[in-house]
This record gives C-alpha cells, structure tokens and sequence, in this order.
C-alpha cells in the first residue's frame, strides 16, 4: 500500500508542478488529436458520446449515480467503502474546479455540448477514474477492475469526440482522479480490510502472546492474510 501511496503522490505533485508550466493555448498532439476526430464525427457516435455525457455529469452524474452507489454499498453493509467513496470523489470533485480556475484554458471550438468554464482538467474523466479505482479497492474483484478501465476509457474518449476537452485535458483527469482515488485509500486501506474480512466470514485470529509479552495480557488482534 506504502508504494502505491507514494506513486500517486508523486504522480499528483506531478500534475500541481506542471500546471504552473501549463500552456492554456492547445498543443500540437491536442490539435492533431481534434482535427482526426472532427474528421470522423457520425451521427451514431455523437449519440453514444452524448449518453456518456449525460451519466457522467449534470443530476446524473454528480447526485443520482453517486448516491445509488452510496446506497449499494450500504446495502452490501460495506459503510467505511461507503465512506471512502464519498470521501475520494469529492475530494476529487474540488481539485478538478481549483484547477479549472486557476488553468483557465478555454475549450475547443468544435465543441458540440453545453459545458462550464475551464477546460483542464477534464471532470467527467476525473470523476470515471476516482469511481474506477474506489469500486475496484473496495470489491477488489478483476471484472471489476476491467470496467472500470473500459467505463474510465471511454469517458475519455467521449470527451473528445464531443469537443469539450483537449487530449491533455482528459488526460490530466484521469491521472488526478485516479492520483485522488489511491491518496484517499491509505488512512481507509486497514479498515477496508477488515470490513471486506467480515463479509466473507473471516473471524480477526486470536490474540497470541508474543515473546515479549506479559502473562495474562493479551496482545491487539491481528488480521491474517
């Protein structure tokens, strides 16, 4: 846990120093990436990026999915993954607006949605990778994980398609929003463990005296595996 921890905290120092030297002007690759998918634009497509942009942000996305996986995750008597949900997305939810304000990058002009101000960092990616990485910590379950990735993926892809971010925008979404997701998951990771323990019956082991310990005291619980 302590290396994934550092890496995500490397990873969003990373992003904090390189918005200081960030270009508000699009870059080669944004505009190479904009000019391909404008190219390529069909009516079916915009449909499905347009349904992605509806569950992933407005009522939709930012109060009736968060709270119906609130309402799950209680339901599956999983409070602290509950918790940690609510804690991770919307810490992740403020950074995305801090840095939208202080990056003020406008989006393209082949936009084809309704959008807020301030194009880096993407938030509907942010917020796909922080729902991404918090369900598959807290189910820790390999089908999870995958759509996760493929739900963060197209989201990103989405984005793009509709005009409503640059390459880098999305880009930078998904590194924070994941960054926010395993930052969060250390002070949760130990109580995450037990909760997920208890749901499949796994009973804390019995206190063992340890060679330095007193007679007649026994030593905090430990948690196998």
């Amino acid at each position: 846990m302590s290396g994934l921890l550092a890496v995500a905290l490397v990873i969003l120092g990373g992003v904090l120093i390189a918005i200081r030297q960030f270009q508000v002007v699009p870059y080669a690759i944004d505009s190479e990436w904009m000019d391909e998918l404008y190219e390529h634009r069909t009516p079916f497509f915009v449909a499905v990026a347009d349904a992605f942009d509806f569950m992933g942000g407005g009522i939709v996305g930012v109060f009736v999915v968060p709270i119906a996986l609130i309402v799950l995750l209680l339901l599956l008597k999983r409070r602290w993954g509950a918790l940690y949900f609510v804690s991770a997305v919307v810490l992740s939810a403020g950074l995305v607006q801090l840095i939208k304000n202080l990056v003020d990058r406008p989006r393209p002009e082949q936009i084809l949605v309704t959008a807020d101000f301030g194009s880096f960092p993407s938030g509907h990616t942010a917020n796909a990778a922080t729902l991404a990485v918090v369900l598959g910590i807290v189910f820790w379950r390999w089908w999870v994980w995958v759509a996760g990735v493929i739900w963060t993926a197209a989201m990103l892809l989405s984005r793009n398609y509709l005009g409503a971010h640059w390459l880098t925008d999305t880009v930078g979404g998904l590194v924070l929003g994941a960054a926010v997701a395993l930052i969060v998951w250390a002070p949760f990771a130990q109580l995450l463990t037990r909760e997920s323990l208890r749901r499949r019956g796994v009973a804390p082991s019995p206190a063992v005296p340890g060679p330095g310990s007193k007679p007649g005291v026994p030593e905090p619980s430990r948690i196998d595996g």
